[in-house]
């Protein structure tokens, strides 16, 4: 068992999302085998990419609000909201207030993941 603050393991610019940073706190760095654990904010005017991928993705927004945009239109997000995106689902994570939209994001861990 580990247990440690989020903040010890290093922010990094999330690729491709200038004023969104990104944490790998639960993958390799323990040897989780399944799955990665990640918390990324988002600054205020920034979005994700519009991207999809072979992955789900659970999410549980800590602070911030925003909206997850997918092909079916826009679905407001805040604290304490929980998003779940299919496999080869389009969206994208904005930030639509003043503060960091920060969420934690679970992917299943796959050897794709070189920063997990």
């Amino acid at each position: 068992m580990q247990a440690f603050h989020y903040t010890e393991v290093e922010a990094q610019p999330a690729e491709g999302v200038p004023g969104a940073t990104i944490r790998w706190a639960i993958g390799k760095n323990v040897g989780a085998p399944n799955f990665v654990t990640r918390v990324l904010e988002v600054g205020p005017g920034s979005a994700t990419p519009y991207h999809t991928h072979p992955w789900e993705h659970e999410v549980f927004v800590l602070d911030g609000v925003g909206v997850v945009k997918t092909v079916d239109g826009e679905t407001p997000i805040g604290p304490r909201m929980c998003v779940y995106v299919a496999p080869d689902e389009e969206h994208q994570f904005q930030n639509t207030g003043a503060e960091v939209l920060r969420f934690l994001c679970i992917i299943p861990f796959e050897p794709w993941y070189k920063e997990a």
